[in-house]
């Protein structure tokens, strides 16, 4: 093939899975990313503008073995082949010497020019600082010179570019032959299975997408093999997302995008391959709602053989600012405190303090008061199942004929229990979201410790209420209008309260005045910022700390496939 008579070039090394495919279907599928037809690729390759191992081949139905090395060319006359120019532009370098480079793409920013992206491209920027790989000087393809491997646009990271044709054909071969090693970190939706610290592995092959022709998608034939492995290494509060580290063994397009979408799992920001969870996140009503503007997804870890020393060169790249912004936002959300203690020693009060402070507050009587309505929740569902027995005329609960059965039978109380409590804790859970920006959120719920919220993950500290049985059982039950009988009744309903205390993680002295009291609430406010200002500090601390030892662990697992 005639140098001089192309403007671009396309090579590629024939995979062991391309064995028996047709040359010109093989080079459609392979450059129907770039925008060309079929029936131009077939007018290349009776041109003479096709080669196999270095010779020239001229028909589309000549059948490729595996492992060949292929190169076919658009010829000069062609519309848009027109080399691209230096753009000038930054990029941090990683390492660099005459023969190869390694950047860091930040993310929006195109490998190489192509009909839908003409730049600037990150094509465009290295003819800035490098001039020496353009097409015309090094040899090399003049539309992706030094390019032997692509990020998407939306994808930051470490990326090599060969500085000689030499060069960058031993780096295409060891990539095609799956002798580089490459390990992307992504922040994906909900928690992949298995859990953290085990290896996770798709092998599903990639293929284009049937109705959707800008997309890839695992399909069942006409597929190519892709293989992906993956492993969680944290997760969210309440497993909203999680940061991934994923290693591919082979390098489709949009590999881990769809592999990660294909388990269940896309990637936040992702709006091709997870639009409803992206169209989701972007109505959140917290910060976390503009913190995913694109695919969080980073090349983290490049390890590949030196194409002329041969010695190993390993790299690893912390991800970008935006990508650690929204991994340090996911668990800064409001330290959930849940407010306990026995009836009427004083819990309602620390709660009214802390609401007259400004600070966001939640009572779970309050709820109740409102499901009992008369257009209640839980006064429907009472009388959906009990018919008119416990219910006045305007549809409300009739509490104290209520009350008179579920102290009669442990049983009605168990049912009514099973109902209504579902109910508040939903409510108290959409409080908690909605005040998710804040440090702290309050939440009264005298069944906490018995429904076990302290132990599923509901609340994230308990704020106990201690008050002398004389006090609670003299003056704040007179002052709730409570006979002995009804105030035994409601205890009797309760864990006992050094049982309830000793669940606690900060106990509160309610035995002296309002005034007292109300000190005590002051300084559990003051309690629960700090542990929530530590709690963010200690996760900010472990994640800068995970960036090295990640890229060590990798180091060490060796590079072999």
């Amino acid at each position: 093939m005639d140098e001089k008579k192309k403007k671009s070039v396309w090579e590629r090394i024939a995979g062991p899975s391309d064995h028996g495919i047709r040359l010109d279907k093989f080079w459609g599928r392979e450059l129907e990313d770039e925008g060309v037809s079929r029936g131009r690729v077939k007018e290349w390759i009776e041109s003479g503008l096709a080669l196999v191992d270095g010779k020239s081949v001229v028909k589309g139905k000549y059948r490729l073995i595996g492992l060949e090395r292929l190169l076919i060319g658009a010829a000069e006359n062609e519309a848009g082949d027109d080399a691209p120019c230096a753009v000038a532009g930054e990029l941090e370098v990683l390492f660099e010497d005459e023969h190869i480079l390694v950047v860091d793409k930040p993310a929006g920013l195109t490998t190489h020019p192509a009909p839908a992206e003409p730049g600037p491209t990150l094509v465009n920027l290295l003819l800035h600082q490098w001039p020496d790989i353009a097409g015309d000087v090094s040899g090399m393809n003049e539309q992706r010179p030094g390019i032997v491997h692509r990020l998407d646009k939306d994808t930051s990271g470490l990326i090599a570019v060969a500085r000689t044709e030499g060069d960058r054909l031993k780096l295409s071969t060891d990539f095609a032959e799956r002798r580089v090693k490459k390990v992307y970190l992504a922040i994906v939706h909900g928690c992949p299975v298995p859990k953290t610290g085990k290896i996770g592995k798709i092998d599903a092959p990639i293929g284009r997408h049937p109705s959707q022709k800008t997309k890839m998608a695992v399909v069942e034939k006409g597929g190519r093999e892709a293989k992906s492995e993956y492993r969680v290494l944290w997760t969210g509060p309440r497993g909203l997302a999680s940061l991934v580290a994923v290693r591919i063994h082979t390098g489709r397009t949009h590999q881990v995008r769809v592999h990660m979408a294909h388990i269940g799992h896309p990637l936040l920001g992702d709006r091709a391959y997870g639009p409803r969870e992206s169209s989701e996140w972007s109505r959140r009503t917290d910060s976390l709602g503009s913190l995913a503007p694109r695919q969080m997804l980073h090349a983290f870890y490049l390890s590949f053989t030196h194409p002329d020393s041969e010695e190993r060169i390993t790299l690893w790249r912390k991800p970008p600012e935006d990508f650690c912004t929204l991994l340090a936002a996911l668990p800064r959300e409001c330290l959930r405190v849940g407010i306990v203690g026995m009836p009427v020693c004083g819990k309602s009060s620390v709660l009214g303090f802390l609401r007259e402070k400004g600070l966001p507050t939640f009572s779970a009587d309050d709820s109740v008061a409102v499901l009992y309505g008369p257009d209640g929740d839980g006064s429907a569902m009472i009388r959906q199942r009990f018919g008119g027995a416990y219910s006045l005329d305007d549809g409300s609960v009739n509490k104290p004929v209520l009350f008179k059965a579920m102290k009669e039978s442990e049983n009605l109380r168990r049912e009514v229990m099973d109902m209504i409590h579902p109910m508040v804790r939903h409510e108290c859970e959409e409080f908690f979201r909605l005040h998710r920006d804040e440090p702290v959120a309050f939440a009264e719920i005298p069944l906490l410790l018995e429904g076990g919220w302290h132990k599923d993950g509901q609340v994230d500290y308990v704020a106990g209420v201690r008050c002398p049985a004389e006090k609670r059982t003299g003056a704040l039950r007179e002052a709730r209008g409570l006979s002995h009988e009804v105030l035994a009744i409601f205890d009797s309903w309760q864990w006992p309260e050094e049982e309830k205390l000793k669940q606690c993680t900060v106990v509160l002295d309610n035995s002296k005045d309002l005034d007292a009291l109300q000190g005590e609430a002051d300084l559990l406010h003051e309690k629960t910022v700090e542990y929530s200002r530590q709690r963010n500090a200690e996760f900010g601390s472990w994640l800068e700390g995970l960036w090295p030892d990640l890229a060590e662990e990798f180091g060490s697992e060796g590079d072999d496939e």
